[in-house]
């Protein structure tokens, strides 16, 4: 039982990853509402109460020292920069993809790729990973997947001259049910069986929270000869990955939030070494220069000679300075003790949340519908209102509160491990309820 504040704050003290809130910059307000205990920096009325990082990711002051200083060599050295420094341009992306090992978990970082943003890298991967014929040419999806993963796989379709709907069948939850079941999905896959070439779903579902079981579905589509690929958008850097045992083909994701890279910062892919040595007629992709081995890439030749892994997918040469704030976002997980330590205060603070909501919130104005076994989410919860989320939003908003809201009745809370408090969690909670008392209008 963690019902009063004094215990939060006791769990804060106690934090071992309590010291990393300090390495971000913590928004604040100018209300003056928001009350309460901030472990790291005393009674802290002004800062506000982000639980948005499965939007956007707070600045690190690491990230912003990194980008610093990559404008003062660009200042200093001009093109030299690209060959000198502590990260020579020429080989910028290179320790992101090592330190993305554990977060994805990859066998090597040969399997990782820093390039582009995601929905080009997803793009990139269809390419190669779609290959319809007249006998196998289905997709499965989620219906409510994020809009821009509908998008690719529309336009994918049109250039090969098949339609959405005779193309695609898409997963929905059973009546009265908010996610999936994992054996709906198994069921869906053995029922397309040899027509099925592609199973792609979003790891952790954007709206509900739902982490879904990657390994059961992946086995699932190898079993009917179909390739598995994940949006990663919403689960990286948030929930454990093992991408390389449980056999995924292919992943993309964005880095801007649970990595804190920066708005529209650069994405990263995952190929499995299964398909790594399989030649452009085999798997077919879009080629540059930066595909190549770093020797090839300054030889000129017009013959394309590439490299053996993920990396091979790369067409340009990934922009510096987001890259950087990757590399910088990288280095605290690092620090921190990688994604097994981020996951051990993830569970506590969500779980607390989840606590909190059920104690003090009625379910006759709200209800959690994100699964309620951890192993099934990430650190988000997604709260279905019995009102309406706009003025509740500007409830919280002028408490000094900053959440995402769906409308029209949907809250997504993300509490962070890394910059996030058990404090913060409680008040919240408190102020959510509030605006729930004095939001009467019903939907």
């Amino acid at each position: 039982e963690m019902d009063q504040l004094s215990q939060a704050v006791e769990l804060d003290k106690k934090d071992p990853l309590r010291r990393f809130r300090r390495e971000f910059y913590i928004p604040t307000v100018s209300h003056g509402k928001t009350k309460g205990v901030d472990p790291e920096f005393g009674d802290a009325p002004s800062y506000a109460i982000y639980f948005c990082g499965n939007s956007l990711g707070l600045l690190s002051k690491r990230a912003k020292r990194y980008v610093s200083e990559e404008c003062d060599k660009w200042k200093r050295l001009g093109v030299e920069g690209h060959f000198n420094g502590d990260r020579p341009w020429a080989e910028i992306d290179e320790e992101a993809t090592k330190d993305l090992q554990d977060i994805v978990g990859a066998k090597s970082h040969t399997e990782i790729a820093v390039m582009n943003s995601l929905s080009a890298n997803l793009h990139h991967l269809l390419v190669s990973f779609y290959q319809p014929t007249k006998q196998r040419f289905r997709i499965i999806m989620e219906e409510a997947a994020f809009c821009s993963d509908h998008h690719v796989i529309r336009s994918q379709l049109s250039m090969r001259g098949l339609t959405f709907d005779q193309t695609v069948r898409q997963l929905v939850p059973r009546k009265g049910e908010h996610t999936l079941r994992t054996e709906d999905i198994v069921q869906a896959i053995q029922e397309e069986g040899k027509e099925l070439a592609l199973v792609f779903i979003g790891g952790l579902q954007y709206y509900t929270g739902q982490f879904f079981d990657l390994k059961t579905i992946t086995k699932a589509a190898h079993d009917v000869g179909a390739m598995a690929g994940f949006d990663l958008a919403h689960a990286v850097g948030n929930v454990p990955l093992q991408l390389h045992d449980w056999n995924v083909d292919f992943a993309a994701w964005c880095t801007y939030k649970y990595l804190n890279s920066g708005p529209g910062s650069i994405g990263g892919i995952f190929v499995h070494t299964n398909h790594h040595n399989k030649s452009l007629k085999e798997l077919p992709r879009f080629t540059g220069w930066w595909g190549q081995t770093p020797k090839n890439r300054f030889v000129m030749a017009h013959e394309w000679k590439g490299l053996p892994g993920a990396q091979a997918w790369q067409v340009s040469n990934p922009a510096v300075l987001p890259t950087v704030c990757l590399r910088a976002s990288l280095s605290i997980f690092k620090e921190a003790g990688g994604m097994k330590a981020v996951r051990e205060k993830s569970l506590k603070l969500t779980g607390l949340l989840e606590h909190l909501i059920k104690k003090k919130i009625p379910s006759s104005k709200a209800n959690i519908i994100t699964p309620a076994d951890p192993n099934q989410r990430g650190c988000q919860l997604s709260v279905l209102t019995t009102v309406p989320v706009k003025p509740i939003e500007r409830r919280l908003s002028a408490a000094g509160v900053i959440v995402d809201v769906r409308e029209p009745n949907v809250i997504r809370v993300a509490p962070c491990p890394l910059y996030n408090t058990f404090a913060e969690v409680h008040r919240f909670v408190d102020l959510l309820a509030d605006a729930l008392t004095e939001t009467k209008s019903k939907l």
